[in-house]
């Protein structure tokens, strides 16, 4: 394996310690830096942590310096703005520099919930039934999109702005809950059918040649009687809640004849459709007449060790450090004008 000066691009409050020191990186919100630049060096890569806010000017500072050979993107924002990380994404081939993850078209096309499903519509991948509300608009929500109904941010990631309150069941409670989101999130509202039923994650690996790893799923069996069994930001990230109410993801078991291969050649049709590069997660849903929907697509998702990805591509047989490798080849093999 070849040794190369990967340049490892992360928010600045989230540059991990080069020494614990005691720390416990479990629990830290810098955790995915720390797991993904010692697996690198582990690797016997020469790995460069750059902080990065809100000033491009210490990316193309480092490129001229330290010539890297391809910078690992571990960015969720810029200056604050979810939205713009495909810009820096978009500076890293102004610049000629390689990268893991997704392109900026994808990213773009992802991240636009309502854009997506346009897109799923055209290729025929099945989605629940959908509205958007601009900011400053009231809800005039057409008969045939029947309750209970699910309400969230059209561009936020992560169940922002999700909780037990998004379920609504009557036009009362979705003004109230689209306007949460408006003032808020600060984002436009999508309206979405609740799918009830079993929810699943799709890892999906590559640019033109795909790699679908094994179906996961998160089981929220536990939770109370009168809980929506949805991916809320406390589902999602709170150990506390986590652990509380048995919350897991784990390799999906009796699932019916075929619908694994189904739903793996599913994620592959909605990655090929919005155009993704590097890795992503596919996120559907399955009611109980087997019928699947997707729900969004999640390119550059979580990447630390232990997390349902990283499970589930070592499940694929990557351990952690040969799955970063993986993603590196596959940065490596990314070209802007077409993938190879």
């Amino acid at each position: 394996m070849k040794r190369m000066r990967v340049l490892v691009l992360m928010h600045e409050d989230l540059i991990p310690p080069d020494q614990l020191n005691g720390h416990n990186p479990k629990g830290a919100e810098w955790k995915t830096e720390f797991d993904v630049v010692r697996a690198l060096r582990k690797l016997g890569h020469d790995v460069k942590p750059l902080g990065v806010r809100s000033d491009l000017g210490v990316i193309r500072a480092a490129v001229e310096q330290w010539n890297p050979q391809i910078a690992f993107n571990l960015l969720e924002e810029f200056d604050g703005m979810a939205v713009f990380d495909q810009h820096v994404v978009s500076y890293l081939e102004l610049l000629h520099v390689p990268y893991t993850g997704c392109n900026p078209r994808g990213l773009m096309l992802a991240r636009d919930k309502a854009l997506s499903k346009q897109l799923f519509s055209f290729h025929r991948i099945p989605f629940p039934d959908f509205m958007v509300v601009l900011q400053g608009r009231t809800v005039r929500r057409p008969k045939c999109l029947s309750f209970p109904l699910i309400v969230k941010s059209v561009t936020e990631e992560a169940s922002l702005g999700i909780s037990q309150a998004s379920i609504v069941q009557d036009d009362e409670k979705l003004q109230e809950r689209v306007s949460f989101i408006h003032q808020s999130v600060g984002t436009d509202a999508l309206i979405e059918r609740y799918v009830e039923g079993r929810e699943f994650y799709v890892g999906v690996i590559g640019n033109a040649h795909l790699q679908v790893l094994p179906v996961w799923e998160l089981n929220m069996d536990n939770l109370p009687d009168d809980a929506n069994r949805i991916a809320t930001q406390r589902v999602k990230w709170s150990r506390t809640y986590q652990d509380k109410y048995g919350i897991r993801s784990t390799e999906a078991k009796h699932l019916p004849d075929g619908k694994t291969e189904q739903i793996q050649h599913l994620a592959k049709r909605v990655y090929r459709a919005l155009g993704l590069s590097g890795y992503a997660r596919i996120d559907l849903r399955m009611d109980c007449s087997g019928r699947l929907y997707i729900l969004e697509a999640n390119p550059n998702p979580q990447i630390a060790q232990d997390e349902d990805f990283a499970d589930s591509a070592e499940k694929a047989g990557y351990p952690y450090p040969e799955l970063l490798q993986e993603l590196l080849h596959v940065g490596l093999r990314w070209r802007p004008a077409k993938a190879a």
